[in-house]
């Protein structure tokens, strides 16, 4: 085989085995992406960006307890802006915001960002999970800035399973009754503990 034929099949060789490599990268890649990354809702408004909005329930359907916001606030602006108040429209549910220290308003600073939801960062909790609406639907979340006014989208519900596991609410603790007893058992033990003493007493009388 002359030098040239060798080169042309070495070339097309490591052609072939480029695009093998990667076709099998791409969808790979996409094959996680997938798997980690759900479709979250996002918007933008003026200078404001709203990214990976959820509404988390607890783990299980039937437990009791808050549900929480969770979602990535951007201030592309020149001035701080404050979340006055985030509503879920057409139903009762209210959200106490807090800020990731605990004390004042929740700022988006300028050119900043805010995390809600997570260890360490704001929250946004709804006190009663069951008013935020059924895991799988959508609901409309409405946040009030203090500059750029209501920005409302919708979100999903989902539980904190999976990806979500680390965002998702504290459960309220058990509140099942303990075992108490009965007023018959309760009763029995005082009546033995009396008989003896009124026998001891009537045969004392007696032997006088």
């Amino acid at each position: 085989m002359s030098r040239s034929l060798r080169h042309g099949a070495l070339a097309a060789t490591a052609l072939v085995i480029s695009i093998a490599a990667l076709s099998a990268c791409s969808a790979g890649n996409d094959a996680q992406t997938l798997q980690v990354r759900p479709d979250n809702a996002a918007t933008a408004v003026d200078n404001i960006k709203i990214q990976n909005l959820n509404i988390i329930t607890q783990p299980e359907a039937d437990a009791e307890g808050p549900a929480v916001i969770a979602a990535t606030l951007f201030n592309n602006g020149t001035k701080q802006e404050v979340v006055e108040k985030i509503a879920l429209p057409g139903t009762g549910a209210s959200v106490k915001l807090q800020a990731a220290k605990g004390k004042g308003p929740l700022v988006v600073p300028a050119g900043g960002q805010v995390v809600i939801g997570g260890k360490d960062n704001a929250s946004a909790v709804i006190e009663n999970g069951r008013e935020a609406g059924a895991d799988g639907n959508v609901q409309t979340v409405a946040f009030t800035f203090s500059e750029t006014g209501e920005i409302a989208l919708g979100a999903a519900i989902v539980p904190a399973t999976t990806f979500f596991k680390d965002f998702g609410p504290s459960a309220l603790p058990s509140t099942k009754p303990t075992a108490t007893p009965s007023a018959s058992s309760s009763g029995t033990p005082g009546e033995e503990s009396q008989s003896p003493s009124d026998g001891s007493t009537d045969e004392a009388a007696t032997g006088h």
